[in-house]
């Protein structure tokens, strides 16, 4: 029984090491090995583009996210701006109709269904070879449409991604959102060096007409889907570094935690409903890193699990094991605070938001694998609400 507790107890570690050390090192490794990919000379004349953004209730975001839309340095008569409105019921449509005269168009959606379910929708009225999904609640630089449709000249890629920058507007509450941004775009940079991405952010990503027109069921995640759906038709997704996507953090660790939860649980049920590509004699290198990106990190929490009770067992007769257990009690109980801390009250200084990020994150992921399992009627997209910026 001691060795199994012993084991139960250095599962998450050794999975931890894995997941956010040993893997970026060995893609660091493959691309070092691969070299730099060659340059593919931009398509000319451009393709047309479908800029697609969903909104639901988007009144105080939807016109900065027009706005940098608008401004994008690509041609006006090259591209086609399309706000699919997920049924609103404040001021969003009024609002998006103003554009008209500027080539805006306005598809509202006759019930809510969701994200997914309005970009379905959409892909009707899609007139691009290129679409480039986006939210209300971002800002794309203004180089950024560009870049990824130049990323897409390469004939082997087929989804493109934004580099997504963590941006805070007045008091943050949430640090640990932008240290972990930071880091995913980092590992995303490698593996694209490395062959490509395995999921694409939500926030900003090109992908080709003929793959985005294959239905992706409504209650999954179609920006992680959208690499999927590449890699089984013979593409590749890949980060574009120069390509900006300015996201907002949520100031609310717990209005954050509970997008994570959301999030989460659609991406565990996306790789479930897609689970083959784990397949390493079929998909190879791509299955190695779905496992290592995706799967691990969620073992990782959820193994914290087991690890307490073989930390209770060990404490029974090995006094050090006791002081552990105390502080992983200890982390438990800041991470359920932090996933309750109150929205309008301000985290005090001497509390490190970071740590409660990090804590309340893998709380998220155990909470979503409960979901999973048990079910969960929320299964209906609920846009996350983030500070607004200028455009």
């Amino acid at each position: 029984m001691t060795l199994v507790a012993i084991i139960l107890v250095a599962l998450p570690i050794i999975i931890g090491v894995y997941a956010y050390v040993l893997y970026p090192a060995i893609l660091r490794v493959m691309a070092a090995w691969t070299g730099s990919p060659r340059g593919v000379r931009p398509t000319e004349p451009l393709p047309l583009v479908t800029i697609v953004i969903v909104g639901y209730n988007e009144e105080t975001q939807i016109r900065g996210a027009i706005e940098a839309v608008v401004g994008q340095d690509y041609p006006s008569d090259r591209r086609q701006i399309l706000i699919v409105s997920d049924c609103s019921s404040d001021r969003t449509d009024d609002i998006v109709r103003e554009y008209a005269g500027r080539g805006v168009e306005l598809l509202r959606m006759p019930v809510r269904g969701g994200k997914t379910a309005a970009e379905n929708a959409a892909a009707a009225l899609i007139r691009g070879e290129i679409v480039v999904n986006t939210d209300a609640s971002v800002r794309l630089d203004r180089a950024a449409v560009r870049l990824l449709v130049d990323a897409m000249a390469d004939p082997s890629v087929g989804v493109a991604s934004t580099r997504n920058v963590s941006i805070t507007s007045g008091e943050d509450g949430n640090r640990a959102e932008a240290s972990y941004t930071g880091y995913e775009m980092r590992v995303r940079s490698l593996e694209t060096k490395a062959g490509g991405i395995i999921g694409s952010a939500g926030s900003g990503y090109a992908i080709r007409t003929g793959l985005h027109r294959h239905r992706v069921r409504d209650d999954l995640s179609r920006d992680f889907s959208s690499a999927l759906t590449a890699r089984r038709h013979g593409f590749r997704a890949v980060l574009v570094d120069e390509a900006i996507c300015y996201v907002p953090r949520t100031s609310s660790l717990k209005r954050e935690y509970r997008r994570k939860v959301r999030t989460i649980s659609r991406g565990m049920e996306t790789l479930y409903f897609n689970r083959d590509l784990l397949d390493p004699f079929t998909y190879g290198v791509f299955a190695w890193k779905l496992f290592s990106h995706k799967l691990c990190r969620w073992l990782l929490s959820v193994s914290a699990l087991p690890a307490l009770l073989g930390l209770a067992f060990l404490a029974i007769s090995h006094t050090p094991s006791r002081w552990l257990l105390a502080t992983a009690v200890l982390m438990g109980i800041l991470a359920v605070v932090s996933a309750n801390w109150p929205e309008n009250r301000i985290v005090p200084k001497w509390l490190p938001t970071a740590l409660l990020g990090g804590l309340s994150a893998n709380l998220a992921v155990i909470h979503s694998t409960w979901r999973f399992f048990h079910g969960h009627e929320d299964h209906v997209w609920e846009p996350t609400r983030r500070a607004v910026v200028p455009s």
